[in-house]
């Protein structure tokens, strides 16, 4: 979803790299339509062998690495264990970062994960070949490096599709836009989500036109009244040269995001409290979500949907704040673009058509991909026919980046005793498996077996759509 929140010190970590090189991608939206599947194409004969490459520290002792970049310009790394378990997990990952890739980005997500070569899997990640928001592109960059893998590395007896955060809609694409191998194998046995924002780009960003809105009728400063006005929902002009910067010391003269709340003034804590009870989100996530609906709003309008927006919030009736009437007579309205919508549904929205075990997680206070998500999810997947093909679980973790080491080798068990012998997963045994594996990784079993999330509607506001 995004790598911009600063709350988890991994997420931070990783978060502001990501973003350091925000700007635009300007790659085409496919236009493959939501409902095909396709065999997964031959590896290119272009695509050279990966070149041995220094592991991360933690890992040098029990792995050696490979690196390399794909005919299309996307970078990879690949992590293959001593003692491996003929297992692959193939991963997707978060964010997305805006701008051209870079090399760093699969090492920040092998280091982020080497949870999984340390259980024994080999552990292979793409950059994907640009920045912004587009899922399809990522899922065939994904597959790219599957095919990779197979034909320089080695045969895997079972390849796991992982997604993380935005990278869980990558993969939950891919699954379904890769069904058959060109041999009419399954490229994919199965397949994890976590942390996942799985609504679909039509939906899962609703919240964040809110945030805009009503941010702006609380500071006024994004934009200025001094200058030029432009609809919030495109995030910015094409020609802004706004900074994160720039919008971090806006956000700071509103609310004084920057400081502990006791140090804010009375005003700035009211304004914060509005905008957390109203939008339903952290104080501490307000920051993180202002990027995505500023920069990424961009990335998405310029380079995915022709110039219209998708994002609209005409209908909505704003609730929780000191003068709710007040608010929503003077919140701007927007109503998003039919055609942008189509565009960007095809493009983000899953169709819930996937073969394969599906297995999800997600801490129920994640800050960033609301739980409620995975109620959206768990319909589209029955809409499709895939519903007795999702298990789902949740967690007490109030994190969106990682949740703990013994809460991915756990999943990945019982995933693949489903995939292997036909036994399927209860959240039940899922929290009954995962303390023997506390001895090998340390604590943090938290899996909250009884737990089923509310409609996403509980969470953020119904708009009138296109």
């Amino acid at each position: 979803m995004t790598a911009t929140q600063p709350y988890p010190l991994m997420m931070t970590r990783l978060g502001l790299a990501a973003l350091a090189s925000l700007g635009a991608a300007c790659a085409p939206v496919q236009t493959t339509p939501p409902s095909a599947t396709r065999t997964a194409p031959a590896v290119a004969a272009s695509e050279a062998a990966p070149a041995p490459t220094a592991c991360p520290q933690d890992l040098a002792a029990i792995a050696r690495c490979l690196s390399g970049q794909d005919s299309a310009g996307a970078f990879y790394l690949i992590a293959m264990p001593t003692t491996w378990n003929q297992r692959l997990v193939l991963h997707a990952h978060g964010g997305p970062a805006l701008g051209a890739p870079k090399a760093e980005r699969s090492v920040e997500d092998l280091e982020r994960w080497s949870i999984m070569v340390r259980a024994g899997y080999a552990w292979a990640g793409s950059t994907f070949r640009q920045g912004g928001v587009e899922v399809r592109a990522a899922a065939e960059d994904t597959e790219r490096l599957r095919q990779i893998f197979v034909q320089h590395v080695a045969q895997p007896q079972r390849t796991i599709l992982h997604g993380q955060s935005w990278g869980a809609s990558v993969a939950a694409q891919g699954a379904g836009m890769f069904q058959r191998t060109a041999d009419g194998k399954r490229p994919y046995d199965a397949v994890l989500l976590t942390s996942g924002v799985l609504a679909g780009g039509t939906r899962s960003y609703d919240f964040r036109t809110d945030l805009r809105v009503v941010y702006q009728y609380l500071c006024h400063n994004h934009p200025r009244p001094t200058e030029a006005a432009y609809p919030l929902n495109i995030g910015l002009p094409r020609d802004a040269t706004m900074s994160q910067n720039d919008l971090q010391a806006r956000l700071n003269e509103c609310l004084g995001l920057n400081k502990p709340a006791a140090e804010r003034t009375a005003e700035q804590q009211a304004k914060v409290k509005t905008i957390a009870d109203v939008i339903r989100i952290p104080a501490s996530s307000i920051q993180g979500h202002m990027n995505w609906a500023t920069f990424h709003f961009r990335d998405v309008v310029q380079h995915r949907t022709g110039g219209a927006s998708p994002f609209g919030n005409r209908g909505v009736v704003y609730k929780g704040s000191p003068d709710d009437a007040a608010l929503n007579a003077g919140v701007l309205r927007y109503q998003a673009d039919p055609q942008a919508v189509a565009r960007f549904g095809q493009d983000t929205d899953p169709t819930g058509r996937i073969p394969v075990p599906v297995l999800t997680v997600k801490g129920v206070d994640d800050p960033t991909a609301f739980v409620e998500l995975d109620a959206q999810f768990k319909a589209t997947m029955e809409q499709g026919g895939s519903g007795a093909r999702l298990v789902q679980t949740f967690t007490r973790h109030n994190t969106h980046s990682y949740l703990s080491d013994p809460t991915y080798p756990t999943l990945l068990t019982a995933l693949l005793r489903w995939a292997d012998e036909g036994v399927k997963p209860t959240p039940e045994s899922i929290a009954q498996q995962c303390p023997a594996n506390e001895a090998a990784f340390g604590k943090g079993c938290a899996f909250l077996p009884d737990y089923v999330p509310a409609p996403l509607a509980s969470r953020v506001y119904d708009r009138t759509r296109p």
